[in-house]
């Protein structure tokens, strides 16, 4: 499998060249990757670090919790990978920054009791192609 994608404005690009780890992908629903992200969930795979490359600009990095570290666009800070500091030698990728973000389906949910309720509730909400209802396109 090879993937790649980047960031909004183009500035960080990376390059996977590797299957999907054990883990997988999946829907993470923790407060971390909540604010992180700005989103009421975040898509993440999974792929062996070695796999993993940046190949365009220097992401920005954080250390978001003493078990972990994500890298983000210092531009325009689209979110784009997640490493522990200690134990697997992976990658977490946000699918949503894949420049084809269909080539990986996540195939569970995590951290469900951290979940926003909101989110299920939605389900029954109105659903628009473009935007709302009034929505004027930019």
């Amino acid at each position: 499998m090879v993937l790649t994608g980047g960031c909004l404005c183009g500035a960080v690009r990376y390059r996977i060249d590797g299957e999907l780890t054990a883990e997988g992908a999946g829907f993470c629903h923790c407060g971390l990757c909540r604010r992180a992200s700005g989103a009421p969930v975040v898509a993440w795979g999974t792929w062996r670090a070695a796999d993993f490359r940046f190949t365009d600009g220097r992401p920005a990095e954080y250390l978001s919790s003493p078990k972990g570290v994500r890298r983000f666009c210092p531009a325009c800070g689209t979110q784009l990978t997640f490493n522990y500091t200690e134990g697997p030698e992976t990658v977490d990728v946000t699918l949503a920054t894949l420049d084809d973000p269909n080539a990986v389906a996540p195939q569970h949910h995590s951290w469900c009791a951290a979940a926003v309720p909101a989110l299920d509730a939605s389900a029954d909400l109105p659903r628009y192609a473009q935007g709302g209802s009034d929505f004027t396109p930019y």
